[in-house]
This record gives structure tokens, sequence and C-alpha cells, in this order.
């Protein structure tokens, strides 16, 4: 069934999750205030995520690299960027990233209350990125304070401040960009350096292209990566059994997990897409040039496809859209799967017990933002 009045999405409140619920057992999709269609059913959502003929990624006024490009364009600049994000070239950093959060665990104060989602997600994520980018320390604090400010402008709707704060993150990047470009004996090798040095089509990445990357890379995942650890304690807290579970598990068991639980609770709401040409999607005639919404948070909760949404990493993984689907799925995945498995890891290892705190129950974010802005937790 389709839904041709446009409905607010911003009317999900706390909890996009329970809102697209609502709405998938009487539409497969609808079409929102913004004009655009969003699609609420896993089948849709995924037909639609690998049909690169008739939907296009290009859907930003601004340089998207890579995943706002089609055909070809979108194939060489992937194939090169890739090579940052494959198991091989992460391995060096798995030391690096058990380093850090050896050390932000060991100063978390044990029976007090904690915001893990701040206290511990964000900064995690700051300090992580910092260390494989190539990134001074010193950034921190603009780091930490410029996530604050994007996830208030992604609350608020309105575009202007939105566009002002990522204009402030380009800023951040094309000063690194520019110190690694001034270095004239060229000695430093870090990720962001490599980058400098990459070329598509015979020619060096601009600074631009490089911006739109780094963009990609960490302004998002940042955000994506702090919300996940709050989603994660959160469930964990809900149900203390996985603590035995992931304490005794192997690598791979960890993170098919924690790929459940996002599932359940997806904080990577959706992306976009553009109509090339006339389509029909659930009975409903969609004109080309339309803008199209590919809600993984409701695809990922699809009653029909995960058995009323029951907990089984092993059953759902093949059907699971946490990171996307196809040669547009997110690029990071493997950065940010070893990222929260050590977080995680490494923080159940110090603690034995996680509780949420009497009269401060968890708070949700608020669409289009995902999962939670606060995670009040006492850690024992």
């Amino acid at each position: 069934m389709t839904e041709k009045l446009p409905i607010d999405l911003s009317l999900a409140g706390n909890d996009v999750r329970a809102f697209t619920d609502e709405l998938r057992t009487k539409h497969a999709i609808i079409k929102n205030t913004s004009g655009e269609w969003v699609l609420l059913k896993h089948a849709n959502v995924m037909a639609t995520a690998l049909d690169h003929e008739r939907f296009s990624s290009h859907v930003s006024r601004y340089l998207q690299i890579p995943n706002g490009l089609d055909g070809e364009e979108h194939t060489q600049y992937r194939a090169v960027l890739d090579r940052y994000l494959t198991h091989e070239a992460l391995t060096p950093f798995i030391p690096v990233f058990e380093r850090v959060t050896s050390e932000l665990i060991a100063q978390v104060p044990k029976g007090k209350v904690i915001d893990v989602v701040n206290d511990i997600g964000a900064v995690f994520a700051v300090r992580a990125q910092c260390q494989w980018l190539g990134w001074p320390a010193e950034l921190e604090p603009r780091l930490l304070a410029w996530m604050k400010e994007n996830h208030a402008a992604t609350r608020s709707g309105k575009h202007e401040w939105t566009a002002n704060v990522a204009e402030e993150f380009d800023d951040i990047v094309r000063e690194i960009i520019q110190s690694r470009r001034a270095e004239q004996n060229g000695t430093a090798d870090d990720i962001t350096a490599q980058l400098c040095r990459e070329m598509v089509n015979g020619k060096l990445l601009t600074d631009q292209e490089i911006v739109s990357i780094l963009r990609n890379w960490t302004g998002g995942d940042l955000g994506s990566i702090a919300l996940c650890v709050g989603v994660l304690i959160a469930y964990i807290a809900e149900h203390p059994e996985l603590m035995t579970t992931i304490k005794t598990s192997s690598n791979e068991q960890v993170e098919a997990i924690i790929n459940e639980i996002l599932r359940i609770d997806n904080p990577f709401v959706s992306n976009r897409r553009v109509t090339k040409c006339p389509v029909h999607i659930s009975g409903q005639d969609i004109p080309a040039g339309a803008k199209i919404q590919l809600n993984w948070t409701s695809a990922n909760r699809d009653q029909a496809v995960f058995d009323n949404n029951q907990f089984d990493p092993i059953k759902n993984a093949d059907k699971n859209l946490v990171y996307g689907i196809g040669k547009h799925a997110c690029p990071g995945q493997l950065l940010a799967s070893l990222e929260l498995r050590i977080a995680l890891q490494t923080l159940l290892s110090s603690f034995n017990n996680i509780s949420f705190v009497d009269g401060q129950p968890p708070e949700r974010e608020v669409a289009p933002v995902g999962g939670y802005h606060r995670v009040p937790v006492i850690l024992s």
C-alpha cells in the first residue's frame, strides 16, 4: 500500500524506529514533507540500492567522493580509496586502536554516572580517527565541539545551519591538507599525506576531492561511531546476559553480535537516490528526477524478513543492511567494525556490570538522527 499524502517524519520525535515500524505495517512507500519518496520495506530498499541503471547516487550539489558518484567515475575513485580500508591496510592499526581504547577506559570513573555516547563513544571516535589519519591530538576539543554542533544542526532541519557546520569541518580538513602540501621534504607518510599523493586518471587528487573524501570518511564516521557505542551499551544494559557471551566469543562472533544489535537499532538512518527514469514501486508511479530515500532503519526492522525482530546474529547476517549493500555500500565498514569491536571488548573486559541510572533514562536522538543522544549508565 502507498501513502500519497506527505507525511512529516519529524513527527517520529525521539524514536524513528517506532514511527517507521507503525508506518511500515500500512505502507511500503510514503512521500515525506521534503518531497522524498521514502522506501520502508526491506525488499524495496535492497532492490533500489542494487539498481544502478534506474537510480543515481548523485544526489547533492556538493562533491561526494566516492558514494555520490555513478558508473565508471565511482569505480575509479572507489578502486583507489578501498585500498586504505582492506583488512591488510587496517591490521597495523589494531594495536593503535587497542591502546587508544585502553587509555580511555582506564580514565572512566567506576561507580559514577557517565554518558557513554559523549564520554566514551565520541572521545573514542575522535582519538581513533586522528590516529588512523595522522591528525594532531590537539584537534580533539575542536572535533568534539564540531560533533555536538553537527548533531544539533541536523536535528534542527535548518539547511543554512547544517551547511555552515559542514563548512566548518571542511575548514579543519583544508588546514591539515595544506600542512601536508607545505612539507618540503615529504617525510609524512600518514593516511592524509598518502591521499595527497594519490592519482585518478593520471591526475593528483585536488584539495576539493581530498576534502570530500575525508568528509566522507571522518565527518560522518565520528558521529556514527559515537551513536553506535550508545546503542550497543544501551542494548547490553537491557540484556546483561550478552556480556558473558561477548567476553567468551571470537572476534568474528563479536562483530556479528554488534551488527545484529545495530540492525535492531540502526543509527545509520537513510541514504538518498534520484530516479534516472520513471519507475514503479509498490503501486506508485514515480517520475524521473524524483528524490528517493532508502530508509535503512525501517528496512532492517521489517518483521516479514527478520522474524518479528528476534535477535539472531547468524540467521539475520546475510539480510542485514546496516552498512548498505552493493557497490555503494559503506566504504568504511571494516574500519567501523574493527573500532566498535575493540571498544566494546575493552570496555567489557574492564567492567562486570552496566546499569541504567534511576531517574535518568536513555534519551533517544530526534529524527532524522538515529540512536541515542545520551545514555547515562554506571559501570562497576
